[in-house]
């Protein structure tokens, strides 16, 4: 039984107890910016790995094609926002990604955001996870737990998967929906995943009915799972193109952007007495 009542006092979807907010960004301050004791920039326009279109741009940079009278992350109204546009000049596009590593960084519990993701064929908003080791066991030994991923070419679909060695690609990705088949670019919805040892599910809306499940026994042969091995840190980023969404098309808006809410971490008792 899953009761959503306030931050805290609710009842695990593991059944293990009362769980408790431990940590959230609601995005309410006073500067235009994320607050950095949560959050810092990543920049550049490698591509990825991915053949992504979009340079990550920090605020108020002018490292061409970054605009500093035009940034691609801002904190007003309560929401951050991550936008991408393209250069009507030179169709370059810009984006935003933005992560708490070395800042914050979590184990166990329920995590979940509230976002309203953009439409438009070569769209790529993600709300991820990224093992605190990365620098030691590079990707993807360092495991990676997406929450929420969608390419614009499916408006109607989000994924939720889990990689590590032996299981990157689509071994382990599973599509979520809505009623009737609605697009979630409509409206906010909130995208979470109830992760404890040995399990992870994810769930759109409801953590009382995931969509999702991943334990051990998924893991094709070979595969090592990665995910009781210590802290992860998030990622939210807005990607342009790239392999798996394919290009922009002429009916992309030049300007799209994620709005989120919040996002936030519960735990309960017992789980967040394991430590990694």
């Amino acid at each position: 039984m899953v009761v959503l009542v306030g931050w805290a006092g609710v009842v695990s979807a593991q059944g293990l107890g009362a769980e408790h907010l431990v940590w959230s960004d609601e995005f309410n301050g006073s500067s235009s910016v994320p607050d950095p004791a949560n959050w810092k920039f990543e920049t550049g326009g490698s591509g990825w790995g991915n053949h992504e279109l979009e340079t990550y741009c920090a605020p108020g940079s002018g490292v061409v094609p970054c605009k500093a009278a035009q940034p691609n992350v801002v904190v007003t109204d309560g929401y951050l926002h991550l936008v991408a546009r393209r250069d009507a000049a030179t169709g370059k596009w810009t984006s935003a990604r933005i992560t708490t590593k070395g800042l914050q960084s979590f184990q166990y519990g329920r995590m979940e955001a509230r976002i309203q993701i953009p439409a438009g064929p070569g769209v790529w908003p993600a709300f991820w996870m990224l093992g605190d080791n990365i620098d030691q066991r590079h990707w993807p030994a360092c495991g990676e737990l997406d929450i929420m991923e969608n390419i614009g070419k499916e408006p109607g679909k989000i994924h939720g998967s889990v990689h590590g060695i032996g299981f990157t690609g689509t071994p382990l990705t599973t599509v979520g929906t809505l009623p009737g088949d609605a697009e979630f670019a409509a409206g906010f919805h909130t995208y979470g995943m109830i992760w404890s040892p040995g399990r992870v599910q994810y769930y759109v809306d409801d953590p009382g009915h995931p969509y999702a499940t991943y334990t051990r026994a998924d893991l094709p042969t070979g595969a090592v799972w990665p995910f009781d091995d210590g802290r992860y840190f998030f990622v939210l980023n807005l990607a342009m193109g790239g392999d798996w969404p394919g290009p922009p098309a002429a009916t992309t808006p030049a300007t799209v952007e994620v709005l989120v809410d919040y996002v936030r971490v519960y735990q309960d008792e017992q789980l967040s007495s394991v430590k990694p």
